[in-house]
């Protein structure tokens, strides 16, 4: 599975940006999608995760109520809206899929990583 991530950049502080994923192979549907970030000088961190089926999702802390996950099995792509952004989510986000995650939300879960894309939120 290749998983290509695209929508970062740069936005004032309250605004919006919907990331996108696209995953190379029709067995998308069969994989759990999450997103992670990684801000300068911090470990990466667990966003956000949709199961295979799009029934079940989770959401760190820090983003609920902010940001949504979903799911475009016909195009293969997973998608985080991010809305009310803040500075602290400046960060590289990376999104991976995982066949059979216990809990989604741990870096070890996922198989394959895509190459992340920047997101800048300025105040």
């Amino acid at each position: 599975v290749q998983l290509q991530a695209s929508g970062g950049g740069l936005v004032q502080a309250g605004g919006s940006l919907r990331l996108s994923c696209a995953a190379s192979e029709r067995t998308f549907s069969s994989y759990a999608m999450g997103w992670f970030r990684q801000a300068p000088g911090k470990e990466r961190e667990f966003v956000a995760a949709n199961s295979w089926s799009g029934s079940s999702t989770s959401y760190a802390d820090s983003v609920k109520g902010r940001f949504t996950i979903s799911r475009d099995y016909a195009k293969n792509t997973v998608n985080l809206q991010m809305n009310s952004l803040k500075p602290e989510d400046t960060a590289v986000y990376y999104c991976a899929a995982a066949q059979s995650p216990p809990t989604m939300v741990w870096e070890y879960e996922y198989d394959y990583w895509g190459q992340g894309t920047l997101v800048t939120v300025s105040s």
